[in-house]
């Protein structure tokens, strides 16, 4: 697969939606999550991620405008043992739950689909981090309408064992602004890993377009210590 540049495929597409990416530094020695959104509605803008535990969520920066907090107000990250979950929805608890339950990663969404939010039908993407004993692995899932049809629910699950060094996955919502919003297609896009978390941190963040960004996560998580440190980037201050 071609690895592709992160920062022209960010500065090329005005609306991506909501991005995960995971992989490993290039040094090899760090775990490596970021994970994005915008919005075109003032609704959607209304936000920032604030720390929650070990993980972040999401809240209304003015709550006086503040419409319908469904689709928006969630849990992006949650921890759990030596497991890192990454979601654009509140299928990040479904998936804590499940994995605390002993289901796997794609057992725990079978019971979630797409967002409804006709007629975009927004997709759900997920991620979990497996850190332990010095090893690194990690798995990506989308879930999404079929081609726009809100009849059946598309289900794929990208699985990337002993994560290798200066490689990442990048998985996003929409293609591309437009209306109705068109979903992401193919597989997670290999993009390249740096080892400088505050660089990587400022390259996504000047990369995202100007007026559609709303906040950006990035932890890097020592895999021999378990360890981990952490940038949060809001629009709104």
């Amino acid at each position: 697969m071609e690895m592709l540049s992160i920062e022209k495929e960010l500065q090329e597409n005005s609306y991506p939606g909501r991005g995960i990416i995971i992989g490993r530094s290039a040094d090899g020695t760090k775990a490596v999550a970021a994970y994005f959104i915008m919005g075109r509605s003032v609704n959607s803008r209304n936000r920032v991620f604030v720390e929650d535990g070990e993980g972040i969520r999401t809240q209304a920066f003015d709550d006086s405008k503040l419409t319908d907090p469904s689709l928006i107000i969630y849990a992006p990250v949650r921890v759990l043992g030596n497991k890192t979950i990454v979601t654009n929805g509140d299928q990040t608890d479904t998936i804590y739950e499940g994995m605390d339950r002993q289901m796997t990663f794609e057992q725990s969404l079978r019971s979630r689909e797409f967002e409804p939010d006709g007629p975009n039908y927004t997709p759900r993407i997920s991620g979990i981090m497996h850190v332990e004993n010095g090893g690194y692995s990690y798995a990506m899932s989308i879930l999404k309408s079929n081609n726009g049809s809100p009849e059946s629910c598309n289900r794929f699950t990208f699985a990337y064992e002993n994560a290798a060094p200066g490689e990442g996955h990048f998985i996003h919502t929409y293609m591309h602004d437009g209306n109705p919003l068109p979903s992401f297609e193919g597989e997670p896009k290999l993009i390249a890993i740096p080892d400088d978390m505050n660089a990587f941190t400022d390259m996504l963040w000047d990369s995202l377009n100007e007026d559609n960004k709303v906040s950006l996560f990035v932890r890097y998580i020592d895999i021999a210590a378990g360890t981990y440190e952490t940038n949060i980037r809001n629009k709104n201050q």
